[in-house]
């Protein structure tokens, strides 16, 4: 009786919990092993369990990972299959680290030299034991709050957005779930609303640019924080959080930017009519518009930005723009500035006095190839810092056709997320079911363009934890202060009492939360854990 070759899939898996490439769940191993060590003495009733136990240890290994849980691969299944055959053997590729190969082969052989001499089935059952009276033990602490005086005033959610607030705070597991609860309440009361303009007022038009795959760290990765772009917005939002991982979630939260921060169940549900920005501007008297630069089919995009977003605008048509990219289920993805000059072009013949308009662009998404060009023949991964700086370029660009053109025009800068270019212990590079720091911090950015804008004063850098709701309350201060017709305007008369907005990203089944300087992370069905700060990497310049 003992373990036999399992020993290896168990030791592995120590290993890997220790390094933190997966997480661990000691009843539901301790139990598979009771499994393996039950005593039969049949050869056919030993081969019947082994063909019993191989599913179920890959399962309990998928159990034990971060990957996303199985229900929710099956509803992505549809999408998964509409991926190209190169992307997914790309996507194949980034599983395999050499370096926990190698160290798993080590464990294997080791394991083999050593059974000659030691009981490697009692050290693994062993070790499981230990993993689950330790684990019990630590369940039992988390149920006992200690109460830590930090002030005479303030809550435990919105302790990292105002310095000088203090907390009383409970420091515990259970308690996160009440503060995570607390968040979402004071954001359910919170909007901001906008003035119609005067009939005297200057009028301008504001154009969103909505990126996917584009964080802080992915700038970094790519060695192009410092990219002159930057240095052309009034306003640069260096702790900017998306609150989301994905497309979809992303834009929703963008267009009810005019409201707090929802929960993701919440995001799919009806909003008040003054939380959709877009029905916003359009009382305020911007007229809605919309243009991408790929077809919007994928994950109903186009369904998600009309109905969830209520953003009631035709897509621009793409006709004879250039098809600089495919997509990662083959779809073409046009040229930037080539879209974007058409949209400033068609602006131009028009007699609205003010357009609201959404650019949503896919060309950092992962899994994109080159069409043409040197880059043509890279892996999406190898291609993205060629591809950032093409669009950054195209953003640079495209800024100055705006002056030229004597528009007056607020240009808001928003990524839906980040790529995950560098990925983690707890995710593989491009995978983005954890919305982690690295991914949800983004280079959020407002520039101010018109040929009689007086301005005053230099470009602010904002460093607080802000989100959505400072986007609408800089579009309210641009509206109430008549900036392109005022005798001068500075940059920071925006930014003035700003809404900051705790550290708090969502998918659906997974929360991460930023709590009295430490982020926390919890999984579907999960206790909630401590999340690496060695995770952490998303730096600003």
């Amino acid at each position: 009786m003992g373990l036999g070759a399992w020993n290896v899939y168990f030791l592995a898996k120590f290993f890997l919990y220790w390094k933190h490439y997966i997480g661990f769940h000691p009843l539901e191993n301790l139990a598979f092993a009771a499994f393996l060590l039950m005593p039969i003495r049949s050869a056919t009733g030993r081969l019947v369990r082994q063909l019993i136990a191989l599913p179920v240890g890959v399962a309990l290994l998928y159990y034990d990972s971060w990957l996303p849980p199985v229900a929710r691969v099956l509803n992505q299944a549809g999408n998964v299959g509409g991926f190209s055959p190169t992307y997914l053997v790309e996507l194949m590729g980034r599983f395999f680290d050499v370096r926990v190969v190698a160290i798993l082969v080590l464990i294997w052989a080791a394991t083999r030299i050593l059974s000659e001499y030691l009981r490697i089935g009692t050290l693994v059952t062993t070790t499981l034991v230990v993993l689950l009276v330790w684990e019990t033990l630590e369940k039992n602490d988390a149920t006992m709050p200690t109460i830590v005086a930090q002030g005479n005033a303030g809550t435990a959610s919105y302790a990292n957005a105002a310095p000088s607030g203090a907390v009383n705070a409970i420091r515990s597991r259970a308690s996160l779930d009440a503060v995570l609860e607390d968040f979402y309440r004071k954001e359910s009361t919170r909007q901001v609303n906008f003035t119609a303009p005067q009939s005297a007022d200057a009028p301008f038009d504001v154009l969103f640019l909505h990126i996917c795959s584009l964080s802080w760290d992915d700038l970094e990765f790519s060695g192009l924080t410092t990219h002159p772009l930057f240095e052309r917005f009034d306003l640069l939002f260096t702790n900017f959080n998306s609150a989301a991982s994905y497309s979809g979630p992303a834009t929703v939260r963008l267009l009810r930017a005019t409201c707090g921060q929802p929960s993701h169940h919440d995001l799919y549900q009806e909003a008040p009519q003054n939380c959709y920005l877009f029905q916003n501007l359009d009382q305020a008297g911007f007229t809605p518009q919309f243009a991408l630069n790929h077809d919007g089919h994928f994950d109903g995009f186009l369904e998600v930005v009309r109905d969830r977003g209520r953003l009631d605008a035709t897509p621009m048509p793409l006709d004879g723009i250039s098809i600089e990219q495919r997509s990662f289920d083959g779809s073409p993805i046009h040229d930037d500035l080539e879209v974007l000059t058409h949209w400033l072009d068609l602006r131009q013949q028009e007699q609205a006095s003010r357009v609201a308009a959404y650019y949503n662009t896919i060309s950092l998404h992962d899994g994109n190839r080159l069409v043409n060009g040197p880059g043509a023949g890279l892996n999406s991964l190898e291609s993205y810092p060629r591809r950032l700086r093409k669009l950054l370029n195209d953003l640079e660009q495209f800024l100055l056709q705006v002056e030229a053109s004597g528009r007056r025009m607020a240009v808001v800068l928003v990524p839906e997320h980040g790529a995950a270019l560098r990925g983690d212990r707890m995710q593989i590079s491009g995978l983005r079911e954890i919305p982690s720091p690295a991914i949800t911090r983004v280079p959020a950015a407002v520039a101010i363009i018109g040929p009689d804008l007086k301005r005053e004063g230099n470009p602010i850098r904002i460093d607080e934890p802000v989100s959505y709701l400072a986007i609408s309350h800089v579009i309210k201060g641009m509206l109430e202060k008549n900036i392109f017709g005022g005798e001068s305007f500075d940059p920071a008369e925006l930014v003035e009492d700003l809404p900051q907005t705790p550290f708090v990203a969502e998918n659906e089944g997974t929360v991460v939360m930023r709590h009295q300087g430490r982020y926390h992370l919890r999984l579907e069905g999960e206790e909630w854990m401590e999340y690496s700060v060695d995770n952490e990497r998303g730096s600003t310049p």
